[in-house]
């Protein structure tokens, strides 16, 4: 999917764990996993708020387009982007 999900990103330089964004945004960890890994179909406006919120940024921020040939050499090199 072109759509590449940076919350790792965020999560390092905010220093917070994925559990810690899991309970402030009030979603479980599954299913931010599911999310950051990038394997989510769909996201709530009301949960890409609460990650901004939370992680005091922008949605850009989190989310960004990425041409398909690229996101699919980068998971065949066995990355997830």
């Amino acid at each position: 999917m072109p759509i590449v999900v940076d919350i790792d990103v965020m999560l390092a330089r905010r220093k917070m764990s994925v559990g810690e964004l899991a309970e402030r945004v009030g979603i479980t960890p599954a299913n931010l996993a599911v999310l950051k890994n990038g394997r989510a179909k769909a996201v709530r406006f009301t949960t890409l708020a609460a990650l901004c919120e939370v992680l005091d940024c922008q949605p850009g921020d989190l989310l960004r387009w990425e041409a398909e040939s690229a996101a699919h050499e980068a998971t065949a090199a066995g990355r997830h982007l």
